[in-house]
C-alpha cells in the first residue's frame, strides 16, 4: 500500500510538469539574464513572462519552451514521490497532528525533512534540467551556455569529467530552496485547506477547496523560495575548471551576497513572476492529482 503512495504523488507531479515545464524554462532565463551586472548594463532579451514565452518560442521554436522535459519528469517523479510519500507516511502515522488538529510546526517540520531528502536524492537530474533548459540560439542566449545533446548525455559527459561529486555538484544549493518550499507549501496548504473549510464556501470534499488553499499557499511559497531558486539556478548553471569547481561562485552564500551586491535585492527576486505562473499551477495541479488519485485509490481498496 505504502508503494502506491509514492507511485501516485510521483504520477501527479509529472502530469503537472507536462503543463509548467515551459514556466521552467522561462523562469532559468530569466535568473540567469543579467547574472553579476548592474541593472541597466545589460541587454535584456526577456522583459516578463509573457516577452520570454514570445521569444523563445520565436527564436528557439515551440520545442524550446519544452526543453529539459525528460529530466523535469523524472525529477518531478523522484523529487516528489519522495516527498509527498514521506509526508503521507507522516501524515498517516499521526505525527502532524495535535488533539486531532495539524498542528503547523509539526507539519512544517514533516515538510522541510521530506523535501530535503527528495532534493538530494534528485539533484544530478536537476542539474542537468538546468543546463538543458538555458540552452539556446546563441542571440537570446543568457548565462554560461552548456553543450548537451540530452539527458544522458549531459549525465554521461559530467560523470566523465568530474567523477560523482560533479554530479551532486550545487546540492548544497537545493537543500536550502528545497526545505524553505516544501515546509512553506505544505504547512500553508494544510492550513489554508482548513481555513478555507471553515469558511464552508464550497461543498465539503470540493476540489475547489484544494484549488483554493493552493493559490493562498503559492503567494507564500514564491515570496519565501524565489532568492533560494534564483542562486540555485546560478550554482548550478555557472561554469566549472578543471578540478569541477565553480568559476564565478564559491558557494551559496557566496553568490547570495554577489548576487545582492552587484544586482540589488530584486536580483533576487528575478523569475517570480514566472516562479509565481509556474508555482501557482504546478502546486495547485499536483495537489489535485493527488487528492484525486488517492480518493480513486481508497474507492477501490
Amino acid at each position: 500500500v505504502r508503494s502506491m503512495d509514492f507511485i501516485l504523488s510521483g504520477a501527479a507531479a509529472c502530469g503537472a510538469c507536462l503543463f509548467t515545464n515551459p514556466l521552467e524554462v522561462v523562469k532559468t532565463r530569466m535568473q540567469l539574464q543579467g547574472e553579476l551586472k548592474s541593472p541597466g548594463s545589460y541587454q535584456v532579451y526577456y522583459r516578463n513572462v509573457f516577452h520570454a514565452f514570445y521569444t523563445i518560442g520565436k527564436v528557439d521554436g515551440l520545442a524550446g519552451l519544452q526543453k529539459g522535459l525528460v529530466p523535469g519528469l523524472f525529477y518531478q517523479f523522484f523529487m516528489n514521490g519522495v516527498r509527498l510519500g514521506s509526508y503521507a507516511l507522516f501524515d498517516s502515522a499521526g505525527y502532524i497532528h495535535t488533539d486531532g488538529r495539524v498542528s503547523a510546526a509539526k507539519s512544517t517540520a514533516a515538510g522541510a525533512v521530506a523535501g530535503v531528502v527528495g532534493a538530494v536524492m534528485g539533484s544530478p537530474i536537476y542539474l542537468v534540467k538546468t543546463h538543458l533548459q538555458s540552452q539556446s540560439t546563441s542571440s537570446i542566449a543568457v548565462g554560461h551556455q552548456y553543450r548537451h545533446q540530452g539527458m544522458l548525455h549531459a549525465l554521461a559527459v559530467i560523470h566523465r569529467e568530474h567523477g560523482v561529486t560533479g554530479l551532486w555538484r550545487g546540492a548544497g544549493a537545493a537543500v536550502p530552496r528545497v526545505t524553505v518550499g516544501s515546509a512553506a507549501q505544505l504547512c500553508t496548504f494544510s492550513t489554508s485547506k482548513e481555513f478555507v473549510e471553515d469558511l464552508q464556501v464550497f461543498p465539503a470534499g470540493s476540489w475547489l477547496v484544494a484549488l483554493s488553499a493552493g493559490l493562498i499557499s503559492s503567494v507564500v511559497v514564491v515570496l519565501a523560495m524565489t532568492p533560494f531558486d534564483v542562486v540555485s539556478t546560478r550554482l548550478y548553471n555557472q561554469p566549472v575548471d578543471g578540478q569541477g569547481r565553480g568559476v564565478l561562485y564559491r558557494g551559496f552564500m557566496d553568490c547570495f551576497s554577489k548576487t545582492l551586491r552587484k544586482e540589488g535585492l530584486m536580483g533576487l527576486y528575478k523569475g517570480i513572476g514566472a516562479s509565481y505562473f509556474r508555482l501557482g499551477p504546478h502546486t495547485i495541479l499536483s495537489l489535485l492529482f493527488w487528492n484525486e488519485l488517492r480518493k480513486l485509490r481508497s474507492l477501490h481498496s
